[in-house]
């Protein structure tokens, strides 16, 4: 029972907010990588890189982007596993 007297059934779902925030960092961290990856290419390249530069925008976007979904379904775990444990301490 919780300390409102209704019984709470344990979720391993993250809240809305928690999901909105790591979809908005999976965002952020793909546009950086497409940055970076055509930067790269940009860089290196000379004469007409369309093709390159589009394959470094894709790849770094990929990237990135693979990159941070790995960091925040870990610390979505992390943070489920956080609340379990405080409910656990919290139980009579």
């Amino acid at each position: 029972m919780t300390p409102t007297g209704t019984n709470r059934s344990l979720s391993a779902i993250p809240s809305p907010k928690a999901r909105i925030v790591a979809f908005v960092a999976i965002l952020v961290a793909g546009i950086a990588g497409a940055l970076i990856g055509s930067a790269l290419i940009d860089l290196q390249c000379s004469g007409n890189c369309d093709v390159p530069i589009g394959l470094g925008l894709l790849f770094g976007g990929i990237i990135g982007a693979g990159g941070m979904s790995i960091v925040t379904v870990l610390v979505l775990r992390a943070a489920g596993e956080w609340r379990e444990l405080a409910d656990r301490e919290n139980r009579p």
